[in-house]
């Protein structure tokens, strides 16, 4: 005998939340490159309720270890963007000249202008985790990237529903530690997550992606294994 609990009592009459309104901000945050306004300036204290809104996010074993760094100076922008274009720019310009789909180059050709206009955008923000990940075993690593991937996310929502677009970049990672000098972060201690940035956006007329159906990306119980049996 199979048991089904009876769930009808304890589901609400109705969501909490506007479900159109949510689900269009999560199917309308999209990565901004070129449609980031390069000359209005971002109020420091809307960065900031983003950022009280982001630390509501989960962290492991509630250690609430994020940081963030929040670049306004154009020198130390354009150092970041230094880092950033000697970081990947080869292999964006590279991977865009091998691209066949239509939509995969024209991320690649969005991901190079960035390139050369990253330091003049008005915001960078580096989300950063105290704790490093390199020679810890992947429940450790997962741990503590998985305590500060969510309030990014949280934090692109929140600047989403405020006008104001941002793209998840990392290439500057790959020079790391060239960008805690130049930023004052404790290398050995803390570990950067990506470079955010951050500007109101040209327009807000942002469309859900093309996507895979999700069907065919989810798999019950075994791996590779559909709901369909």
């Amino acid at each position: 005998m199979t048991y089904e609990p009876d769930l009808s009592s304890a589901a609400p009459s109705s969501p909490p939340f506007d479900l159109a309104v949510t689900d269009r901000l999560l199917s309308t945050t999209r990565s901004v490159r070129k449609r980031l306004d390069l000359d209005r300036p971002v109020p420091a204290e809307m960065l900031l309720e983003c950022l009280r809104l982001a630390v509501q996010a989960p962290t492991g074993s509630n250690s609430q270890g994020w940081r963030w760094m929040v670049v306004t100076d154009a020198d130390k922008r354009r150092e970041l963007a230094r880092l950033y274009r000697e970081g990947g720019e080869g292999y964006l310009r590279a991977s865009a000249s091998q691209a066949m789909d239509p939509q995969t180059k024209r991320v690649y050709e969005s991901a190079i202008h960035l390139t050369e206009t990253l330091e003049k955008v008005p915001v960078h923000v580096v989300p950063c985790i105290q704790g490093r990940a390199e020679s810890t075993v992947n429940a450790m690593s997962a741990s503590i990237y998985g305590s500060i991937l969510p309030a990014v996310w949280s934090f692109m929502l929140a600047l989403r529903s405020r006008g104001l677009g941002s793209a998840w970049t990392t290439l500057h990672l790959v020079k790391e530690r060239e960008a805690a000098e130049v930023l004052g972060i404790p290398y050995d201690s803390v570990t950067q997550v990506a470079l955010l940035p951050v500007a109101y956006t040209v327009g807000n007329a942002f469309k859900p992606a093309s996507r895979p159906p999700v069907e065919s990306l989810t798999y019950w119980n075994t791996w590779d294994a559909s709901g369909d049996s």
